[in-house]
């Protein structure tokens, strides 16, 4: 009999090179495909670019993947808030999603950054995890699509 615990090595990281992450985000994608029959996993982003430098600035960054658009990221520089860009970002990202063939949408943020944001764009809490600082948490939310 193999003891398997003789062949493996544990090991924290905080490194986030593909090297370390592809064969997680791999093996777990094969694995679903397997199980789904469905691999229409895609990623999604959202660009807000400087018109003067042509880099990225902001925007919303995600994917999609059976059924379901995730929000991952959404950053926008303070100067380019509350003047409907944001909105314009989220509303370009659901509507790629409806196109993708996604019936619901999933995102968290932290109390302190939007939560009032997607509930006047018709997200709902679903659910809240208390996190530091004291006074602060994680929101789940969830949009049908």
């Amino acid at each position: 009999m193999c003891n398997i615990n003789n062949e493996i090595i544990y090991e924290i990281s905080e490194d986030s090179a593909a090297e370390y992450t592809m064969p997680i985000e791999e093996g777990l994608n094969d694995f679903n495909d397997l199980i789904t029959g469905i691999s229409d996993r895609k990623p999604l982003n959202i660009l807000i670019k400087s018109n003067k430098t042509g880099k990225v600035i902001g925007g919303m960054q995600g994917r999609t993947s059976l059924g379901l658009l995730f929000v991952d990221l959404f950053y926008l520089p303070p100067e380019l808030r509350r003047n409907g860009i944001g909105t314009e970002i989220l509303r370009r990202f659901e509507d790629e999603g409806r196109k993708r063939g996604c019936s619901a949408a999933f995102l968290y943020t932290i109390s302190f950054q939007a939560p009032d944001f997607y509930k006047k764009h018709g997200w709902v809490e679903f659910g809240r995890i208390e996190c530091i600082p004291t006074g602060t948490s994680r929101i789940f939310m969830k949009k049908t699509l």
